[in-house]
């Protein structure tokens, strides 16, 4: 194991298993997100929680503003997670842009994958009309990293409780909002160029290894409309409809999530469970 990596994304590894599932935290979050979601997996599986550099407990002078000004920053930090540990044939489950960190690392190696779970994804958040709907027009993302710069904790309030598009799940929203405050600014903002302006609809026809997009109810941040388009143009895709409402359902609904993904992981070959993935 590479210690470097180890401690510089905060690698932490449970579970009885031995076929790796590794869990990446959405835009702005660390790993604790996922704490009621990966104790599900650990009687089968090997569970690998990380953070990004730059979050959560991550090693923050490894940041490089010029490296995570891009998404090809945070696919290298899954890569090197991934060499660290010596993974192969990983299922690999991402929220929010973290679906297309992971759908990049799995182009780029697909050997270290053999599932990507897409939470909420989206490979493009900008309208390209007539054609493509994101969701968003550029001048509300504009506005959105603008408020982001000017006043920092009222855009984690705002932008909380969008995600959660959830009047009944105020605590959730009141959690993730503490979690954006707690990062640095200028990190976040960052990390929001680089989510929030890219283009991954060309990498999309590229993956190799079979994935499941796991679309919310009433989702503002990935409508409907994207995780079909994502369901038509990207090769041996499913898609499941969850009940959760809005954006974060591991954490507003953390039993239908868990669900949704043991069921496609067990209609898929039954050797999912227990498989070696060498040398972790």
């Amino acid at each position: 194991m590479n210690q470097n990596t180890i401690k510089r994304n905060n690698i932490n590894i449970s579970g009885k298993g031995k076929k790796a599932i590794i869990f990446a935290p959405g835009f702005g979050c660390d790993q604790t997100v996922w704490k009621d979601v990966s104790p599900a997996f650990e009687e089968e599986y090997q569970v690998i929680l990380f953070d990004y550099v730059g979050i959560g407990s991550s090693d923050l002078s490894a940041f490089d503003p010029v490296k995570y000004s891009k998404l090809s920053g945070y696919v290298q930090d899954v890569l090197d997670v991934c060499a660290a540990l010596d993974l192969k044939e990983a299922i690999f489950v991402g929220h929010s842009v973290s679906s297309m960190i992971g759908l990049l690392a799995s182009i780029s190696k697909p050997n270290y994958f053999s599932h990507l779970i897409m939470i909420g994804p989206s490979p493009c958040y900008l309208n390209d009309p007539p054609g493509y709907y994101g969701g968003f027009e550029k001048e509300d993302l504009v506005n959105l990293i603008d408020m982001m710069e000017k006043n920092y904790i009222g855009w984690a309030n705002s932008f909380s409780i969008t995600l959660l598009n959830n009047i009944e799940r105020a605590e959730v929203a009141k959690n993730l909002e503490n979690r954006f405050c707690s990062t640095d600014p200028l990190i976040a903002t960052t990390f929001a160029k680089a989510c929030f302006f890219t283009d991954n609809r060309r990498d999309i026809v590229k993956v190799k290894v079979p994935s499941l997009i796991l679309q919310c109810t009433d989702d503002i941040i990935a409508p409907n409309v994207v995780g079909e388009y994502l369901k038509m143009n990207m090769p041996n895709s499913r898609i499941t409809y969850m009940n959760a409402i809005g954006h974060c359902p591991h954490m507003s609904d953390p039993e239908e999530t868990i669900q949704s993904i043991k069921n496609y992981l067990t209609n898929q070959t039954e050797t999912l469970v227990g498989e070696g993935v060498g040398g972790v």
